[in-house]
């Protein structure tokens, strides 16, 4: 039999340090790769949250800055809004005042006696041709009554020249046009079915209502009717 090479102490523990050696440096470089890795994955997961946040941010911004865009925007239509109302209504007033003057001219024309009769005559001729009858009432009021009879008279002549007949015409002085009213007449014909109002305030009114854009577009310009009323 072949006598077994012992290992002295020496060489023992020289084996041992190569062991333990070998262990350290592997503990090293596994440690290592751990180090590297977990750095790896702290650089991802640090750059990832660090795009959250910037996306987060921008989201914020995003919506601020819209809020104050639709903020100043809201701003303005108002400052807008307000001056456009304010607009019309410095115009409204200055039509208001124009027609009021209108109003109060119509008035101081039934001064002028001969004047009026006139004008009565005129109303009173134009409810004649409209109904064409021949026998309608006026209405007008208790203090017009002497000129309203002339007037009467005039506009029988005239008419009977125009249209070659006679028409009879009564004052109904048993209803009479209020004495608040600024003057004119009324023709009722049709068996009392049909009242033609030649009142100077209906006469004033619907001429305000025709010649309102005129109106406009002479104070105002001729972009005053299409801008501010359409």
């Amino acid at each position: 039999m072949s006598q077994r090479h012992a290992l002295s102490d020496d060489q023992v523990a020289g084996e041992l340090r190569k062991m333990t050696a070998f262990i350290k440096q592997e503990a090293l470089e596994k440690s290592k790769e751990i180090h590297i890795k977990a750095d790896e994955e702290f650089a991802i997961e640090k750059s990832k949250l660090v795009r959250q946040e910037i996306a987060a941010i921008d989201a914020l911004y995003e919506k601020k800055f819209k809020q104050a865009a639709m903020s100043q925007q809201i701003t303005r239509s108002t400052l807008s809004n307000r001056t456009r109302l304010r607009v019309l209504s410095a115009r409204q007033e200055l039509l208001d005042e124009l027609f009021q003057r209108a109003r109060e001219e119509v008035t101081t024309s039934t001064k002028d006696a001969k004047k009026y009769q006139s004008i009565l005559a005129n109303l009173i001729l134009e409810g004649l041709y409209y109904l064409n009858e021949d026998k309608v009432a006026v209405q007008a009021r208790k203090k017009d009554n002497a000129v309203v009879k002339k007037a009467i008279e005039d506009a029988q002549k005239e008419f009977k020249e125009k249209v070659g007949r006679d028409v009879t015409i009564d004052l109904d002085e048993s209803d009479p046009l209020p004495d608040g009213s600024a003057g004119g007449v009324s023709i009722v014909g049709g068996g009392g079915k049909i009242d033609i109002n030649n009142t100077f305030e209906e006469r004033l009114r619907l001429l305000e209502i025709d010649a309102l854009p005129a109106v406009r577009e002479t104070l105002f310009g001729k972009n005053a009717n299409r801008k501010f009323y359409d």
